[in-house]
């Protein structure tokens, strides 16, 4: 009777643990959701109050980073929308290696120029607070796409 209890109790525990992680998975993508929902502008306002908090901006400081990050928003805002009507239109491809290699060049050129401009406008202690910023985010980014595809393998 003792086992059949302890074992009952413990797929209780494992539920709600199941459970909890499922909500905080469905929390995530709807604050994910909201932030797509918002204009360019909005977003780019955000991101530099964030800025501002987190790096102790001037309102100089404030003025440039709010102009680079609407440039930013605005550009990711028709590449989202341009990702949309591809998929819309069922033209979706996996890309070939070359295509991916220019995606990554791309993309690596962007952040080089970002961080030449970063590095205009933040003073020293600013700008290696934000380069440390952006490495947490990019381990963080790695970490979630690696707990994405265990998810994605645990569903099949």
């Amino acid at each position: 009777m003792k086992k059949i209890l302890i074992i009952a109790v413990a797929l209780l525990a494992l539920q709600v643990t199941a459970q909890e992680q499922q909500r905080e998975r469905s929390n995530k993508q709807g604050k994910s959701l909201k932030m797509m929902d918002l204009s360019a502008e909005d977003a780019a306002a955000l991101q530099t109050k964030k800025m501002t908090l987190h790096l102790d901006l001037n309102k100089s400081q404030q003025a440039e980073i709010k102009k680079i990050n609407l440039e930013n928003a605005t550009k990711r805002k028709a590449m989202m929308a341009e990702r949309k009507a591809r998929k819309k239109s069922g033209e979706i491809q996996k890309p070939t290696q070359e295509q991916r290699l220019e995606m990554v060049n791309t993309k690596l050129d962007r952040k080089i120029a970002m961080k030449a401009k970063m590095k205009n406008i933040l003073d020293k202690e600013q700008y290696t607070k934000w380069e440390k910023a952006q490495m947490q985010n990019t381990k963080n980014g790695k970490n979630k796409k690696k707990g994405l595809k265990k998810g994605m393998h645990k569903n099949k």
